[in-house]
C-alpha cells in the first residue's frame, strides 16, 4: 500500500508535533513555514507543562491529563531518533498557599487528584521548609506539590523535533506547493485568516513577554504563584512568564512589562535576586474563541484540516493532539472532542 502524503502548514509545537506523529505512522510528510520552525510562540522561553485543578471534571481537563502522561514516551523517542534534547523533566510544580481558606481548598483537592489523576501523580500539601531550597514565599507557611507538571525548554523541543523529522527524511520547507492532506497549524495568523474567511472572528492573538534569567536551580520543582510560571531549565537558567496582552502595536516588542515579570519573580523567589537576565522574549500566541485547540476538518474546505490555538497549554498538549489528527487524517477515525472542535469556536 501507498504511504500517504500530507503537507504540515506550521513548524510551531502543533505542526512539528503532528509531522513527528504522521512520519512514525509511516506517512510521507513535508512542513512548511516561511518563518522556519519554532519562529512563532513555540520559540519563546518558559515551558510550563502544567495541569489545571484536579476538580470540575471535563473533556479538556482528561485530554490534557492524558497528554501529560504521555510526554515523556513521546519526547524519549524524539531524542532517541534525533539526537536533540528537548529539555523535558517532569519535575513537579509548587504552588504557595496564600490563607486558611485556600488551605482548605488545597486539602480537599488532594482527594480529587488520587481519583482523578488515576494514581499516577500526586497533589499534596506541604510545609514550605520540606519544600527545598527553590520554594517560593508562603503566608500560610505551607505550599501545594503536584508530580504531574512537567518542564521542557520550547526552542529545544521545537529544534529537537527538527532533528528528529529529518532523522526520517523530513525538512521544514520555506515554500512547497501542497501535497496531499493539508494540516494547518499556523498559529495566531491562521486563525486571523480563518475569521476573515468565515466572517467571524474564531480566535485572536494574545501576546506574551518573557524573560530568562541566569541561575542554575538544578532539577528541581517549578514555582507557580499569582499567574506567574517560575521554570528552572535543564540549561541552567529559570524562566519567567508571562504576561498576556490583548492590545498590542508590536507582536514582538519589549517594554516595562517584562521588567515587572521579573520584579514579581524576584519578590516572590528571593533567591532569584542576583541572577542576571540572560534572555528576554516577546511573541503573539493563538488563542481560540473556545479556549481550547482548535482541531479537525477546515468546514468547507475538503481534504484541509486545522489544528490551532494551542495558546499557553499548547507544550503540554502537543503529544494528544498529535495523536488524535493523526488518527482523523490517515484513519478517518475522530477522536476529538466536542469542545476541541473547530465549530466549538465559530
Amino acid at each position: 500500500m501507498a504511504m500517504p502524503e500530507i503537507t504540515v502548514r506550521g513548524a510551531g509545537i502543533f505542526g512539528l508535533s503532528i509531522a513527528w506523529i504522521l512520519t512514525c505512522r509511516g506517512a510521507r510528510v513535508q512542513v512548511v513555514d516561511p518563518y522556519g520552525a519554532g519562529a512563532g510562540s513555540s520559540g519563546g522561553l518558559v515551558g510550563a507543562l502544567a495541569p489545571h485543578v484536579p476538580e470540575n471534571w471535563n473533556e479538556k481537563k482528561a485530554f490534557q491529563l492524558e497528554s501529560l502522561l504521555m510526554a515523556e514516551a513521546f519526547w524519549a523517542n524524539v531524542l532517541s531518533v534525533g539526537g536533540g534534547d528537548p529539555g523535558y523533566g517532569r519535575t513537579g510544580r509548587l504552588q504557595p498557599i496564600a490563607d486558611d481558606q485556600a488551605l482548605a481548598l488545597a486539602r480537599a483537592r488532594c482527594d480529587g487528584a488520587r481519583d482523578l489523576w488515576q494514581g499516577r501523580a500526586v497533589w499534596e500539601v506541604i510545609s514550605v521548609e520540606d519544600a527545598g531550597v527553590f520554594a517560593p514565599l508562603s503566608p500560610s507557611g505551607f505550599v501545594i506539590r503536584d508530580t504531574l507538571t512537567g518542564r521542557m525548554h520550547p526552542r529545544q523541543a521545537c529544534a529537537a523535533l527538527v532533528a528528529a523529522l529529518r532523522a526520517r527524511g523530513v525538512v521544514v520547507a520555506s515554500d512547497a506547493p501542497d501535497r496531499g492532506a493539508v494540516i494547518w497549524a499556523t498559529g495566531w495568523r491562521g486563525l486571523l485568516g480563518l475569521s476573515e474567511e468565515i466572517g467571524k472572528s474564531v480566535g485572536a492573538g494574545i501576546k506574551g513577554q518573557s524573560a530568562a534569567l541566569g541561575y542554575d536551580a538544578g532539577p528541581v520543582p517549578q514555582v507557580f504563584v499569582d499567574g506567574l510560571h517560575i521554570i528552572p531549565h535543564a540549561n541552567g537558567t529559570v524562566a519567567i512568564g508571562s504576561t498576556s496582552e490583548r492590545e498590542f502595536d508590536s507582536p514582538d516588542g519589549l517594554d516595562a512589562q517584562c521588567d515587572d515579570l521579573i520584579a514579581r519573580a524576584v519578590a516572590a523567589m528571593p533567591i532569584l535576586a542576583d541572577a542576571p537576565v540572560v534572555d528576554r522574549w516577546a511573541g503573539v500566541r493563538p488563542r481560540a474563541r473556545s479556549r481550547a485547540p482548535m482541531l479537525g476538518a477546515w468546514p468547507g474546505r475538503e481534504g484541509h484540516f486545522i489544528a490551532n490555538g494551542g495558546f499557553k497549554i499548547g507544550f503540554g498538549m502537543a503529544p494528544k493532539v498529535a495523536d488524535v489528527m493523526a488518527d482523523l487524517v490517515l484513519d478517518g477515525r475522530d477522536s476529538i472532542p466536542d469542545g476541541f472542535r473547530v465549530e466549538a469556536s465559530m
